[in-house]
């Protein structure tokens, strides 16, 4: 047993429809968010702090479709949303429609931590946001359409996923992805942490994030198995995820031609990878 962390900033056609100038400025911010994440959990800080410390580092890049980076609706609007969830206790919180906050997964924790509720949307998680201190933001819209996410385990064996998101390139306004919805995008128990991206009406469908901790906590299966499963039953082309289980192993499935992804474990294996 040990700490493990995985991230992802997004899965799609990337072979296809990202330069490979774009690969590499990806590439560096997946190595300096690992770099991050594992330097706080060398420093002992739980995997909930973690979590939301390399959600935000991604949130602030904006190469990625979260944070400063979110796309815009149809109507030239941003809509973010976010979702985090501690496996040990299932704490959960969510946030959806938000468009002057930076940091989503941020809001999403102070939900948890600070209401009676588990997910606010639109003006309820604004006005939330501004009770708040710091949650003014400056976005700088792009057209790429890769969510974020962490997965981490400390070493205690408590497991967090965390994932944020701009949604999809041109979407209707109001519509919410997986990234919000506990149990599509984002899944956390006492066996594993799970953050799915893609294609967000297909992802809910299938209940990703949590179909993966329950092939672990009814079958048996170890996460790597779980992972595959779920994503080799996906349709091609359409979702990708990292997990992370209560002893320390990773899981980075997909079936695009690609997902932006990084790992690293206490025993010293570390990955990053864009292309399969």
């Amino acid at each position: 047993m040990g700490w493990a962390i995985a991230l992802h900033g997004g899965a799609r056609d990337i072979a296809r429809t990202v330069t490979p100038e774009r690969r590499e400025i990806a590439e560096v911010g997946l190595r300096h968010c690992l770099q991050i994440g594992v330097a706080a959990l060398k420093e002992s800080r739980t995997a909930m702090d973690v979590a939301e410390i390399v959600v935000r580092e991604l949130e602030n890049n904006p190469s990625f479709n979260a944070g400063r980076g979110s796309v815009l609706t149809e109507e030239g609007t941003i809509e973010m949303e976010a979702s985090i969830m501690e496996g040990s206790t299932k704490r959960c919180g969510a946030v959806s429609g938000l468009s002057t906050v930076v940091n989503p997964i941020s809001l999403a924790r102070l939900v948890m931590e600070k209401t009676p509720h588990i997910y606010l949307a639109f003006d309820g998680a604004e006005k939330f946001a501004r009770e708040q201190v710091d949650f003014s933001t400056s976005t700088e819209s792009n057209s790429h359409p890769e969510t974020v996410g962490c997965a981490v385990v400390d070493s205690l064996g408590n497991c967090v996923a965390a994932t944020s998101t701009g949604g999809r390139v041109n979407k209707m306004v109001g519509r919410i992805g997986d990234t919000p919805i506990i149990g599509a995008g984002n899944y956390a128990n006492y066996l594993c942490a799970v953050s799915a991206t893609g294609m967000g009406e297909h992802i809910i469908q299938a209940t990703v994030a949590r179909d993966v901790a329950a092939l672990m906590e009814y079958k048996g299966f170890s996460v790597k198995e779980a992972a595959n499963y779920v994503i080799g039953n996906m349709e091609k082309g359409t979702c990708g995820l990292v997990a992370v289980s209560y002893n320390g192993e990773v899981a980075m499935p997909f079936n695009t031609s690609g997902m932006f992804r990084a790992c690293a474990t206490e025993d010293g294996y570390s990955e990053v990878g864009i292309l399969a």
